[in-house]
C-alpha cells in the first residue's frame, strides 16, 4: 500500500492561505517522481501536489468473544462470516483476527502450528468462507501473525529443548542453567526460564520462548507461513510485538544495533511477501514514541499502531479540550514522510486488547466516547476500532475482562444465536449492559453515532482520504483542521465541551470565510453557519465544505 501524507512544498504558492500551511510544510519533501498538477479544490485554482492517504477503517475482532455460530459458547470464524452484514452496515471496510492459530491458551499468542486453524474457531476452509465473503462487501481481512515467540508446546521448542542435536535447537535462544547472560527483560522482569540443566529465552512469559532470528532458517520459515496464509486469501498480518524480535532486553532494546536489526528483518519479511500479494498490509505493534516507529516503515511495515495520539485522543476527550492533534500529526508525519520515503499509513486507535477499554477510560461518560470517536474517525490513515467499542462496552485489566463476550442482545449472554458464553461477563452484565439489539433503535446511542461517522469517512473523500492540516481557534474547547485531497478540501471542527461555542472561522487570518458555504454534515441539530462564524452545540462535531 503505498501511500503519502504531506504536501507538496510547493503548495506554498496555492490560494490556499499561508497560515493554514505553516504546520504542514516545514521539512515536508515530495518524492522524484511526483509532479506538478493544477486542481479544482473548493473555489480556487491550487497548484499542488496533494499527498492523498486512501484509508480503510478495521474492525479488530476477538473471535472467541465476537459470535458463536455453532452454540457451543465460543465465538468461530462462521460466526464472524454471520455478522459480516453487521460490519458492513457499521461502514467497516477491514477486519483484524486476533490469532486464529491452535494454541494452549484461551488467547492464542502462543502458537502450536502457524499453518493450522485453531479447532474451537473452526477449520481452513471455514476462514476461506470468510474471507471470500468477506471480499464480496469489500471488506479486507488481516490476521494477527505472532513470529516473535512460539508456545513451549510447540513441537518446535519441545524438540530444540530435549535434544542438543536437535534440527531446533538454534532455533530458540537456550543456554545453561549457570551461563551469563543479562537478566532484564525488555517487558520487565527475568526473561529467562529454567528447563533441567537449562534455561530459555522468552521475555512476554515462560509459555512464549522467543525465536532466534539470527537463525537463517528461522527468517525463512516465517516468511514461507506469511506467503502461506496470503495464498489462503488474506490480504495481511498485524505483526505482533515488531520491536522485540531482537528487542529482549531493557538495557539494548532501543540502541541502535538491535533497531537496525529489527527494521533489517522486517525489509527481509516485506520482500518475502512481495512475490505473492504486492499490496499486503503489514501494520506492527512498536509500543514506543513515533521516534523509535519510524525507521520500521522503511520498506518494512506499512504502518505502526499510533500509541502516542490514542492517549492524545482520550486525554482531549475526557478533559474536554483540544487535543491539538494536527500539529501533533503533522510534525509526526513529517519524520514519518523522510523514513519512509514518502510511503506509509498512520494507524490512530483509542484502546486495544491489551488496554483497559475507552468507556471506562471515559468514567463511562458516553458524550466523551462519542468525541473520542468523532476525533478518531475524522483523522488520516487507516483507524482501528476495537470489537464493542462502538457499543460502548467497559473493560479493565486483568486482559480477560477486557475481552469479554461482545454483547448482541439486550438480555446479555441469556440472549440469542451468536451470543458467546465462554466466561462470565464482569463489566458487560445485565441490566446495565450496552448491546447492538438496543443500540440500533436508538439514534442517540453510541452505535448510532459511530454508523454517522463512519457513513460520513465513507461518502466524503476528504475524510477518507485527505492529508491533515492544523486549523487554529480561539477556544480551548474547540479542535478544528483540514482535510484535503487533490480534489475536495473540507473543515472538520469538534465542539469537546458541554457549553455552546461559537468560533470565528477568520480568526488566525485565513480565508475560511469565503472558501467554507456550508454544514456538510453535523453530527446535531443546532450548528449554524453565517457571516464567518460557526455556532456549535456542546458535544457535537461538524464539517464544512
Amino acid at each position: 500500500m503505498i501511500i503519502r501524507t504531506c504536501i507538496s512544498n510547493k503548495f506554498a504558492a496555492a490560494t490556499l492561505a499561508a497560515a493554514l500551511l505553516i504546520g504542514l510544510l516545514a521539512g515536508c519533501s515530495s518524492s522524484k517522481n511526483e509532479q506538478e498538477r493544477e486542481k479544482k479544490v473548493g473555489k480556487g485554482t491550487v497548484a499542488a501536489q496533494v499527498d492523498e492517504q486512501p484509508g480503510t477503517v478495521y474492525y479488530e475482532i476477538f473471535v472467541r468473544s465476537f459470535s458463536d455460530s455453532n452454540g457451543d459458547g465460543i465465538g468461530d470464524l462462521n460466526g464472524v462470516t454471520e455478522k459480516l452484514s453487521y460490519l458492513k452496515e457499521l461502514g467497516i471496510g477491514g477486519i483484524w483476527l486476533m490469532p486464529i492459530n491452535p494454541s494452549p491458551s484461551y488467547h492464542g499468542y502462543d502458537v502450536t502450528d502457524y499453518y493450522g486453524v485453531n479447532k474451537d474457531y473452526g477449520t481452513p476452509e471455514d476462514l476461506k468462507k470468510l474471507t471470500n465473503a468477506a471480499h464480496k462487501l469489500g471488506i479486507k481481512v488481516i490476521m494477527d501473525l505472532v513470529v516473535n515467540h512460539t508456545s513451549n508446546e510447540h513441537p518446535w521448542f519441545k524438540s530444540a529443548i530435549a535434544d542438543p542435536k536437535s534440527p531446533y535447537r538454534n532455533w530458540y535462544h537456550i543456554e545453561e542453567a549457570d551461563a551469563q547472560v543479562p537478566a532484564d527483560g525488555a517487558v520487565g522482569g527475568n526473561p529467562w526460564h529454567p528447563f533441567g540443566s537449562l534455561k530459555y529465552l522468552g521475555d512476554f512469559w515462560e509459555g512464549m520462548p522467543d525465536l532466534n532470528f539470527d537463525e537463517p532458517a528461522v527468517r525463512s520459515e516465517m516468511i514461507k507461513v506469511g506467503n502461506y496464509w496470503l495464498k489462503q486469501g488474506l490480504d495481511g498480518f498485524r505483526m505482533d510485538a515488531a520491536k522485540h524480535i531482537y528487542g529482549d532486553f531493557a538495557s539494548t532494546v532501543n540502541t541502535d544495533a538491535v533497531k537496525a536489526s529489527n527494521q533489517k528483518w522486517w525489509q527481509e519479511f516485506r520482500k518475502g511477501m512481495m512475490g505473492t500479494k504486492k499490496d499486503a498490509y503489514i501494520v506492527g505493534e512498536v509500543w514506543d514514541s513515533s521516534v523509535i516507529i519510524a525507521p520500521y516503515l522503511d520498506q518494512a511495515l506499512d504502518s505502526a499502531f499510533n500509541f502516542d495520539l490514542a492517549k492524545k485522543l482520550l486525554s482531549g476527550a475526557d478533559r474536554e479540550q483540544n487535543p491539538d492533534i494536527a500539529f501533533s500529526l503533522g510534525r509526526i508525519y513529517e519524520m514519518y514522510n523522510k523514513s519512509s520515503n514518502g510511503v506509509f499509513v498512520d494507524a490512530p486507535f483509542l484502546t486495544n486488547h491489551d488496554q483497559n477499554r475507552t468507556m471506562s477510560e471515559l468514567g463511562g461518560n458516553v458524550d466523551h466516547a462519542k468525541m473520542a470517536a468523532a476525533l478518531l474517525l475524522t483523522l488520516p490513515g487507516n483507524p482501528f476500532i476495537y470489537y464493542g467499542e462502538e457499543l460502548g462496552m467497559k473493560g479493565m485489566k486483568p486482559d480477560e475482562a477486557i475481552r469479554e463476550p461482545m454483547p448482541w442482545y439486550a438480555s446479555g449472554t441469556a440472549g440469542g444465536k451468536g451470543q458467546t458464553t465462554w466466561e462470565a461477563s464482569r463489566y458487560n452484565t445485565t441490566p446495565n449492559t450496552v448491546s447492538v439489539e438496543a443500540e440500533q433503535a436508538d439514534p442517540n446511542s453510541l452505535l448510532s453515532h459511530y454508523k454517522k461517522l463512519l457513513a460520513w469517512r465513507n461518502e466524503l473523500p476528504a475524510l477518507r482520504d485527505g492529508t491533515i492540516v492544523e486549523k487554529n481557534t480561539d477556544s480551548p474547547a474547540v479542535a478544528a483542521y483540514y482535510r484535503v485531497t487533490n480534489d475536495q478540501k473540507v473543515l472538520v471542527v469538534h465542539n469537546m465541551s458541554k457549553a455552546e461555542q461559537i468560533i470565528d472561522l477568520t480568526s488566525g487570518g485565513n480565508a475560511a470565510k469565503d472558501e467554507f458555504k456550508e454544514i456538510a454534515r453535523s453530527s446535531k441539530d443546532g450548528a449554524k453557519l453565517g457571516e464567518g462564524k460557526l455556532k456549535l452545540p456542546p458535544y457535537s462535531t461538524v464539517v464544512l465544505q
